[in-house]
């Protein structure tokens, strides 16, 4: 299987450059995930797919502001960090540019010194492990100094750091946003409990690496970067009820989807656990758990795309590309919405 076979033409203008002003607002894509049949809805129209008794997923990670601008202790150069996980020995994982600049031993600071960095080590991959001098609590001086990790393809400035945030985050530690969820208003979520669809919240903080471009030409040379998850028991209570009941079990957003099946026994029960996953979903997976999917439009040649894929087929995914283009869908993170039904 080839990176390459996940490839598509985006014109440049389809990226999605800033949140509309209605999340619910958004375009909604309906694919038949068996016939690749297609349905131009609006985002707000999810609710008629789902039914009593069904279970949404939902990754209630909040992102954090991850992105730091400082400059070198030693010589004022401007540097600049992006956190992107928290080690257990409470060091950081960062990208950090210029690289050159940040060799082991070389310090940093941000906002006048309330923050200093200094690099202790080497990633495999290129980062830099890195290790944070302050007087406070650290994520009060990193809501005052950070600002929202973007992703590159977005130049615009975001204006309100909360359309970069689901309505529902709850747990700090993403260096990105759950992208399916942002198209959730608190009024859509209550109506769709009104109609007896069950609510189960997730957790997994998504690391950079879910984004990037596959690098290698064999998909199956890939290896996906770790990111921590916690399914709790009443989670997991109300999913196998949704599967043991013959329910639908629709995961918001790709993370959703790699929380549960990382949770999940060969039999299709999910289990109340927390750890970290590097589960890598791709076509030919069979899925323990998940029966449908609402997901935004990805990269190409992303770990992303091929996850959608495997829960159809990769032609089905590509025509619907191919469709979204030609209809004028937005793309990526602040873009339109697809639903595998």
């Amino acid at each position: 299987m080839k990176t390459s076979d996940f490839n598509y033409d985006l014109p440049e203008e389809l990226i999605a450059q800033v949140p509309i002003a209605d999340r619910s607002s958004s375009k909604l894509m309906v694919v038949d995930k068996e016939n690749g049949e297609i349905e131009h809805k609006i985002f707000k129209d999810i609710i008629d797919y789902l039914e009593e008794g069904d279970c949404l997923v939902l990754n209630d990670t909040r992102v954090i502001p991850a992105r730091l601008i400082g400059s070198k202790v030693e010589t004022g150069g401007k540097i600049e960090f992006l956190l992107l996980k928290r080690n257990e020995d409470d060091t950081w994982e960062t990208l950090v540019k210029p690289g050159r600049k940040a060799k082991i031993g070389s310090r940093f600071t941000f906002g006048d010194d309330k923050l200093i960095a200094q690099v202790i080590g080497m990633g495999d991959d290129g980062s830099r492990i890195v290790k944070f001098e302050y007087d406070g609590i650290f994520e009060e001086i990193l809501d005052e100094l950070g600002n929202m990790p973007l992703p590159p393809y977005i130049t615009e400035k975001l204006e309100d750091r909360e359309r970069y945030q689901t309505v529902y985050s709850k747990h700090s530690g993403s260096a990105a946003a759950p992208t399916a969820g942002l198209h959730f208003t608190e009024e859509l979520l209550e109506e769709i409990r009104k109609k007896g669809v069950d609510e189960a919240f997730v957790t997994l903080h998504v690391g950079l690496g879910t984004f990037r471009p596959v690098k290698v030409d064999d998909v199956l040379e890939h290896k996906m970067h770790s990111e921590y998850f916690i399914v709790n028991q009443e989670a997991a209570d109300k999913i196998n009820k949704a599967k043991k009941n013959g329910k639908k079990v629709i995961c918001v957003g790709t993370t959703s989807c790699r929380t549960i099946e990382s949770a999940s026994d060969e039999d299709g029960t999910l289990r109340a656990k927390s750890g970290w996953t590097e589960i890598f979903i791709y076509p030919g997976y069979k899925f323990k758990i998940m029966d449908n999917l609402i997901t935004n439009f990805h990269l190409p040649e992303s770990t992303l795309i091929m996850l959608v894929s495997a829960l159809s087929t990769k032609g089905n995914i590509l025509n619907a590309y191919e469709e979204a283009v030609k209809e004028k869908y937005r793309f990526f993170s602040f873009g339109d919405a697809m639903f595998l039904k």
